[in-house]
């Protein structure tokens, strides 16, 4: 029985991007396979009352310093030296998603490689819609197609049903992995994550 790993997702986060290639090395180590589910973070915030943290702690003395020297020090152990703060942040990723969704589970690993190391990296400007285009013509994909895919109406609802779905199991927040039922939050759970994969 092969073990699934599901990572609930979204590419505005930074985490998200941190936790790519060491969670693709677990998955590896552990003969998982990743399944993606695509969630629109900020209607997840919306429904859950959260913030994000460096908003939500900006007035609580030391709490986000703290929280930007585990970011760092996560950066050093993975060697992700190439990280860099998208100057859009925080920005609209709804079309992404879309995108994302329209797409096979095999060319949703591609998707997101290309996105993220361009995002996340290369600080692609995600609201100018030719670079995007660029850049999936780039890894092999047709950016007109899934551009058009992305305003059909059933694509678009199943970001929505993610996302709903998402706060009735619990999720509150990006990073988020199920192994069953089991829920982790964040990129510090990558060790708990391979800890059970270990034990099934």
């Amino acid at each position: 029985m092969t073990k699934t790993i599901e990572l609930i997702f979204d590419f505005v986060s930074p985490n998200a991007y941190l936790i790519w290639q060491p969670l693709r090395a677990l998955a590896t180590r552990q003969s998982a396979e990743i399944k993606i589910t695509p969630v629109f973070l900020g209607g997840l915030h919306m429904m859950t009352g959260n913030t994000p943290p460096f908003i939500r702690d900006a007035d609580i003395k030391g709490k986000n310093a703290y929280a930007n020297l585990e970011m760092q020090r996560f950066i050093a152990k993975h060697s992700l030296h190439r990280f860099k703060m998208n100057p859009k942040f925080p920005f609209n990723s709804i079309s992404l998603l879309r995108m994302l969704v329209s797409l096979k589970s095999d060319d949703q690993i591609k998707f997101i490689e290309a996105l993220m190391l361009a995002i996340w990296e290369e600080q692609l400007d995600v609201t100018d819609a030719t670079a995007v285009a660029t850049v999936l013509t780039k890894a092999g994909f047709d950016a007109e197609s899934l551009a058009a895919k992305a305003q059909d109406p059933a694509i678009k609802q199943v970001v929505v049903d993610n996302t709903e779905k998402a706060v009735e199991r619990g999720v509150f927040g990006i990073p988020t992995f199920f192994i069953g039922e089991e829920i982790f939050f964040g990129k510090e759970r990558l060790g708990q994550i391979e800890e059970m994969l270990k034990q099934n």
